[in-house]
């Protein structure tokens, strides 16, 4: 059994650090753990009773020497473009965050309780994304209705959290509510189209010609190439909220037939990952400040739409750093470790005992 030498590419933002707490609470071996940012490095971590400091990227004087078994790309677009391809020629199996690589063909694009199967060989790449976090919990919970029902329509709006603009994002959310609160208009917005401060702004990126937002094209796109469903129809409008962290969907699901609510309840109840709250008055609903196992895709508000018994409504709560990037990261690496993808060496284990399927259990992160 042989320890990984593992890379994270952005290890002082929030994703990256969401990630190396993961890792080091995983059963990973790992023999050397190099870290990364975009900018001038002077930062430590302390990881399994050791420190590490943060190297710069711009510092690295020969490719060569970024060769891993693994890399994790969590620093944005930009930096995957430019540095990924790069880190994979060495053999590094890059996972990346990013929306840089999801819809290129030679890149499979993965949620592991969803599609395991489509990460069984090495991508010629040498690159695996993850998708995006409002579409990983959106997949998840479509996953059994998917699989169990004729889908003849998906409509959702997302109302996502300021983490999914990093930490930057966090911060000028907090000041700008510091400043309205003292009765001031607060700095310009940098993060976002206006300031969020007690707002909520429909927009998440670019929007095109057609008035379509950049999210909002992701959530269609990869949930297409996920499902392996290129005409699954599905539109949503994706909302920024002053929310920390923690992604919503309502999401409406249209059926081909009649659906009966308690065979939805099960599915749901059923699909390992997804906790449903059943009840409205007894269980509640979730809602992204008092989430529960951060681990989850949590789904409440499920009902059948009383004017067309075809249609279906639920909401959709997850951890956007953990359910929608560094935990789904993380589970990629293992589905690679467990199918040997790692470089020339097919005898990488998890630490201390065989590897178990990650689509079957969490129970090999240890949380």
């Amino acid at each position: 059994m042989r320890a990984l030498d593992i890379s994270v590419v952005g290890a002082t933002g929030a994703v990256g650090t969401a990630l190396i707490k993961l890792l080091e609470k995983s059963e990973i071996a790992i023999n050397r753990l190099r870290l990364f940012s975009s900018s001038s490095g002077a930062r430590q971590f302390k990881f399994r009773d050791q420190t590490y400091l943060v190297e710069a990227l711009r510092d690295i004087g020969d490719i060569a020497d970024t060769k891993t078994d693994i890399a994790f790309f969590c620093a944005g677009g930009d930096v995957s473009a430019k540095w990924g391809a790069p880190f994979a020629s060495q053999g590094t199996l890059v996972i990346d965050t990013s929306n840089s690589f999801r819809m290129d063909p030679d890149v499979p694009l993965i949620v592991p309780q969803v599609n395991a199967r489509s990460l069984t060989v090495r991508p010629p790449s040498g690159i695996v994304a993850n998708p995006d976090c409002s579409t990983i919990q959106l997949v998840r919970a479509l996953k059994p209705l998917i699989a169990t029902f004729d889908i003849h329509q998906i409509i959702l709006t997302t109302y996502q959290a300021t983490s999914g603009m990093g930490l930057l994002g966090c911060k000028e959310l907090l000041n700008g509510a510091e400043a309205v609160l003292e009765g001031s208009a607060g700095p310009p917005s940098e993060r976002f189209p206006v300031p969020l401060a007690f707002n909520v702004i429909p927009q998440i990126g670019e929007i095109s010609r057609e008035g379509v937002a950049l999210e909002e094209r992701k959530l269609v796109q990869e949930s297409r190439k996920i499902f392996g469903m290129p005409h699954l129809q599905l539109t949503a409008t994706c909302v920024r909220v002053p929310v920390k962290t923690g992604h919503s969907e309502a999401v409406y699901v249209e059926f081909d037939d009649h659906v009966r609510l308690e065979q939805v309840r099960e599915l749901l109840a059923n699909e390992p990952g997804v906790r449903l709250y059943a009840d409205e008055i007894r269980d509640g609903y979730p809602t992204p400040r008092f989430l529960g196992d951060p681990a989850d895709v949590h789904v409440g508000r499920v009902r059948v739409n009383p004017e067309n018994p075809r249609g279906l409504w639920m909401w959709v709560v997850a951890d956007n750093l953990q359910v929608g990037a560094a935990l789904n990261a993380l589970l990629i690496a293992q589905l690679a470790i467990a199918n040997n993808l790692i470089g020339e060496h097919e005898d990488c284990q998890v630490r201390g005992s065989s590897f178990r399927d990650p689509c079957n259990t969490l129970e090999s992160l240890g949380i």
